[in-house]
């Protein structure tokens, strides 16, 4: 592999932090040994437990002392637990002698509280990025957030990263025809625009109301969708209800085809047959979320994300720039 080479070449240290080292937590394992084969390093075993009343228990197999660790443990579904066990591991870390702790988080759960908007209501996006931190976190590299303004929960450095590219180029190699990028509401406005540009499409945006949580109404579709084909940007698909009525409308204005594009597959118990059920023709997702077998097959493709996160990692290593991956 091509990191693979990068990292052999490397005669001395180039971080100050010391050697790079890579561990995985319990909650995404196979994404974690692609990033590991893409760069070259093997993984260091945590050696994670739990004991009969469900409590979390490490022991790291290697020493840590004065190393550059890179932690992968997105905070998915279980999110609890996965969210302790992260924090189990940074800690160990941290008590390890550590030289810096980047918390490589694929999946940051509790994303959709990020403000209040009913009195009384916790932020909670914001008291779990003061958890990561106080537990032992230097740096935090974060994939498609629900929303930015999470980066400016970390009172440590953030790269924040972008899955579209890679969303984009298996859609441009689908044969899309004259197409159109949707954004399903205002909040996903900024995502629509940028897979947008990568697409040089026009904008379409769709208006919804929620009568109730688990309820979606599509008020109006606010641009030219007839005989196109449309994507439709997410961060993230939950139970699946806003995609079928964002689809349906679609279909409704005379849209030629409807291709969802997602980064994070959070796919609750019956969204999949929701989706299969619905006037789809491709629904693209990634692997920062573990999706299992019984999910996967139409309408689901699934990309990987490791190379682009091995990238990242080795340029964070490196002190070098981030945002280059992206320009």
């Amino acid at each position: 592999m091509r990191l693979q080479a990068a990292v052999a070449e490397l005669a001395e240290p180039v971080s100050r932090w010391g050697e790079l080292k890579l561990l995985g937590g319990t909650a995404n394992p196979e994404l974690s040994h692609r990033i590991s084969e893409e760069i070259g390093i093997p993984l260091t075993d945590p050696r994670v437990r739990r004991f009969p009343d469900g409590e979390i228990d490490v022991k790291i197999q290697d020493s840590m002392r004065g190393h550059d660790v890179f932690l992968i443990q997105p905070t998915c579904p279980p999110v609890n637990e996965n969210l302790v066990e992260l924090l189990i591991l940074l800690d160990a870390l941290r008590r390890a002698s550590a030289g810096r702790i980047t918390a490589v988080i694929p999946y940051y759960g509790y994303a959709r509280k990020e403000r209040k908007t009913q009195p009384r209501e916790p932020i909670s996006a914001k008291l779990v990025a003061n958890f990561i931190t106080q537990a032992g976190a230097n740096r935090v590299l974060l994939l498609d957030l629900h929303t930015e303004a999470i980066e400016g929960f970390f009172d440590v450095p953030t790269d924040h990263l972008t899955a579209h590219k890679i969303l984009a180029a298996h859609l441009r190699e689908r044969g899309l025809g004259r197409c159109c990028v949707v954004s399903p509401d205002a909040g996903g406005a900024k995502r629509a625009e940028n897979m947008a540009r990568l697409l040089a499409a026009p904008l379409v945006f769709v208006y919804k109301r929620r009568p109730q949580d688990d309820t979606v109404e599509i008020l109006e579709v606010a641009g030219q969708v007839e005989g196109l084909d449309c994507v439709v940007v997410e961060d993230l698909i939950s139970t699946g209800g806003t995609i079928v009525e964002v689809a349906r409308a679609l279909r409704a204005h005379g849209a030629r085809r409807v291709l969802i594009a997602c980064t994070h597959a959070v796919l609750t118990a019956g969204a999949v047959e929701r989706l299969r059920a619905a006037p789809v023709d491709e629904i693209v997702v990634t692997d920062s979320i573990p999706i299992p077998t019984e999910k996967r097959g139409f309408p689901i493709t699934v990309l990987s994300v490791a190379p682009l996160l091995a990238e990242a990692i080795v340029r964070v290593h490196e002190n070098r720039s981030v945002s280059e991956l992206f320009r």
